[in-house]
């Protein structure tokens, strides 16, 4: 079997919405990130939730497999869906520019 090497551009904006926004704003527009991909019935990102609203976002090309992979990334109380809090933790943690800011991790701590 052949291994391949595969390089993936990255770009954190995170860290220059945080600086344009501030803090609370950042986490509201987290928040509305969460809106958009939330169940509106179980207000939480389901599995479901994820597929239908990735097709919306032009992400078409999801599998099953990587959907079930980034909701179990972020699942931290073990239900399969994504709260408000998990998900903007995960988005946190998916951050370099933020995960090794002592600044940002302040801010977090105290918005979330």
């Amino acid at each position: 079997m052949e291994v391949v090497d595969i390089a993936v551009d990255f770009e954190d904006y995170f860290p220059s919405m945080v600086e344009s926004m501030g803090a609370e704003g950042f986490i509201m527009e987290l928040c509305n990130g969460f809106r958009l991909l939330m169940d509106v019935e179980r207000g939480l990102i389901t599995f479901e939730s994820l597929k239908r609203n990735s097709m919306v976002l032009g992400l078409n090309d999801l599998r099953d497999d990587e959907i079930v992979c980034m909701l179990s990334e972020g699942d931290l109380d073990g239900d399969g869906a994504l709260n408000q809090v998990e998900f903007c933790i995960l988005m946190f943690r998916l951050s370099p520019g933020l995960m090794y800011n002592n600044a940002s991790k302040q801010w977090v701590d105290e918005y979330i």
